[in-house]
């Protein structure tokens, strides 16, 4: 008598991406993006102190802009055929996080322009800002129309909600120091709801494996209220914030096996923009000798994963597995 032969099934194949160029743009390619952009500005801080890289830190920050507006380009063709497509996309944590990131990577490009096109940088300041409000209107209309077990604050409100903050970066060299404290004090105001409503949500809820990443988030604006202060002037409350920043990272690090337990996904473009922001508030916040030194290490080790994260993120958009892997809308 035969033994039956066992039979395999295979698993089903992916949806391969429809015909036609740019139909399945994932807006997560935008995150790690941004991460570079904080790179690049971290870089040119550090060349402040060291002129053997300042040259390098404005090639580098040159490249980054064309990135940006190759993916910009390519992601908005999206909406431009069909406008509901921006819904879909917001509907699921990665796409809101991209689109949110781009947002603000046309704020950060600002910050990058100050020295050359002063006009140029303000218009873009201020027209990210205004981007970023019609993009939270949305957001919370979504949140607050959506069922109730959907009514959760994940890290990404920080990017909707406390991206302006970003803006000053921008403002304060061109003179627009009144209208960037406003947005210090609103921010911070913003911030600190997200902060208290995350403690209480992971106190009763452990996030799933694969969006743990998300948590660095909560880096970020610690890291650029304590770079906006020390534009402003205001070296106390700067260096609070940029400690206060360095006791988080020194929490995400021995987190670190937990945080990246899903190992390797497009999330991990999360991590990228807050070790960077966290690098630039130090050199620009902690007094010398002792910030130039902390400095100059977190900007090599965010160099270390910013580049890496950008590249293999980039990479598998190029391969097209992106889209499938973060549920990126199609048109």
């Amino acid at each position: 008598m035969s033994t039956p032969r066992k039979r395999h099934f295979p698993p089903p194949p992916l949806v391969p991406d429809p015909p036609g160029l740019w139909r399945r743009v994932p807006p997560a390619i935008f995150p790690p993006i941004m991460g570079l952009f904080g790179l690049g500005l971290a870089w040119r801080m550090l060349g402040a102190e060291l002129p053997a890289v300042a040259g390098l830190a404005e090639v580098f920050l040159g490249g980054v802009i064309l990135v940006f507006l190759f993916s910009a380009i390519a992601w908005s063709s999206k909406p431009f055929r069909r406008p509901g497509v921006l819904d879909e996309e917001l509907r699921v944590l990665p796409g809101r996080a991209g689109v949110a990131a781009a947002v603000l990577c046309v704020i950060l490009t600002a910050a990058v322009l100050v020295p050359y096109a002063p006009a140029v940088a303000r218009g873009l300041a201020w027209g990210g800002m205004a981007l970023l409000l019609i993009l939270g209107i949305r957001v919370a209309q979504a949140f607050l129309s959506g069922p109730e077990e959907a009514r959760v604050v994940t890290p990404v409100f920080h990017l909707v909600f406390v991206g302006y903050i970003l803006a000053p970066l921008a403002l304060v060299p061109l003179g627009q120091g009144g209208v960037s404290s406003v947005i210090f004090w609103l921010t911070l105001a913003v911030a600190a709801a997200i902060w208290a409503k995350s403690l209480r949500q992971i106190a009763t809820r452990i996030p799933p494996a694969p969006l743990r990443p998300l948590l660095a988030i909560h880096l970020a604006p610690l890291s650029v209220f304590a770079t906006v202060a020390a534009l402003l002037g205001w070296g106390t409350l700067a260096l609070v914030f940029a400690l206060a920043g360095l006791a988080l990272l020194v929490v995400l690090v021995a987190s670190a096996r937990w945080l990246l337990a899903a190992g390797f996904t497009p999330l991990w473009g999360a991590l990228t923009f807050p070790l960077a922001a966290l690098a630039s508030a130090v050199l620009a916040a902690v007094p010398h000798p002792a910030g130039r030194w902390f400095g100059a290490a977190l900007v090599l080790a965010a160099t270390g994963l910013t580049i890496p994260v950008a590249v293999r993120i980039l990479r598998a958009w190029s391969q097209g597995g992106l889209a499938a892997k973060t549920n990126a809308a199609t048109v």
